[in-house]
């Protein structure tokens, strides 16, 4: 088991000659006391390790697992960097030895909440959460982070149903204040309430959402993203102008193609094609998108999808 070295890493500093060693932190106490003592993540890339991250500064100990030595440095440097990114902005940063990343679920053992966080593959997720359930006490909550893939179809597979549900945050985590809390036809009311109580503990918005294909927010962000690529390959108009007319036009953020190179081109894809065996021709992928993910232009994580970009 690796531990997080945050000797690099500082708290928030106070103004000259302010004892903050006496002012105790109540709304941190209030969100440590809202939360499991102890956090598991199955899966250290960026969705993993900004799950990790978003935990570990509520309080919560936090043990990421990934599936060899390499992928568990990778998922370490991802969290450091993370909350260092934290700490400039003013953030306190957990004490050394409250994340420890390693490679065996054994670690789990006294997690009262394990989060798989796997790619979006029904296969991967399934033996996922077949080893964390082999790990974690009874009385542990597990929870996916799918976007699209059935609950009810995940835990199918599980022998405490009840026990799990989705907990789907966006990317990228940090900036990201909704979680989807999506409840399977199993799943336990008591545990759906715990579940709202943690997000709203690590500072993010809640909507808890019936298993359905796609969820609320899949469902909805994929048909648009679809059709603005259906438009760009037709030649309507161009990404940028494209993206525009949402954001001027329908007051969104940021336009759909530039956010689908944020989620990843292949995260969109495979939820595309979940959605089509679900619902038919509506939501075919178009063969731009197909093309591109081929091609390994997989938007801001490669450098390249709709868009250049030149930071990762």
């Amino acid at each position: 088991m690796t531990h997080l070295d945050t000797t690099s890493l500082f708290r928030a500093k106070a103004a000259p000659g302010t004892d903050t060693t006496a002012v105790p932190d109540t709304a941190s106490a209030g969100r440590m006391a809202s939360l499991p003592a102890t956090v598991g993540v199955l899966g250290g890339g960026r969705m993993g390790a900004g799950i990790a991250h978003a935990f570990l500064l509520a309080g919560a100990r936090v043990h990421v697992i990934e599936r060899d030595a390499e992928s568990a440095a990778a998922a370490r440097a991802r969290v450091e960097t993370a909350l260092t990114r934290s700490a400039q902005k003013g953030a306190t940063i957990p004490d050394a030895g409250t994340l420890t990343v390693g490679t065996d679920t054994a670690a789990f053992a006294g997690a009262g909440l394990v989060i798989e966080a796997v790619p979006e593959d029904r296969a991967l997720k399934l033996d996922a959460l077949a080893r964390i359930e082999g790990a974690v006490p009874g009385d542990a909550v597990l929870a996916s982070n799918t976007s699209s893939i059935s609950i009810d179809a995940l835990a199918a597979s599980l022998a405490r149903p009840a026990r799990f549900l989705g907990l789907h945050f966006f990317n990228p985590v940090p900036a990201s204040v909704l979680v989807e809390v999506v409840t399977g036809a199993g799943t336990a009311p008591q545990v759906v309430e715990d579940a709202v109580r943690w997000v709203e503990a690590i500072g993010k918005t809640a909507v808890v959402v019936r298993d359905a294909p796609g969820f609320a927010s899949s469902r909805l962000g994929v048909a648009i993203g679809l059709e603005a690529i259906r438009m760009l390959e037709e030649g309507v108009a161009s990404a940028h102008d494209i993206d525009t007319a949402m954001e001027l036009g329908y007051r969104h953020p940021m336009g759909p193609l530039r956010t689908t190179d944020i989620v990843g081109l292949d995260v969109r894809l495979g939820i595309a094609e979940e959605l089509e065996r679900a619902f038919g021709a509506r939501f075919t992928p178009p063969a731009l998108l197909r093309e591109l993910v081929a091609q390994g232009h997989l938007g801001r994580k490669t450098g390249r999808g709709f868009y250049e970009w030149s930071e990762r």
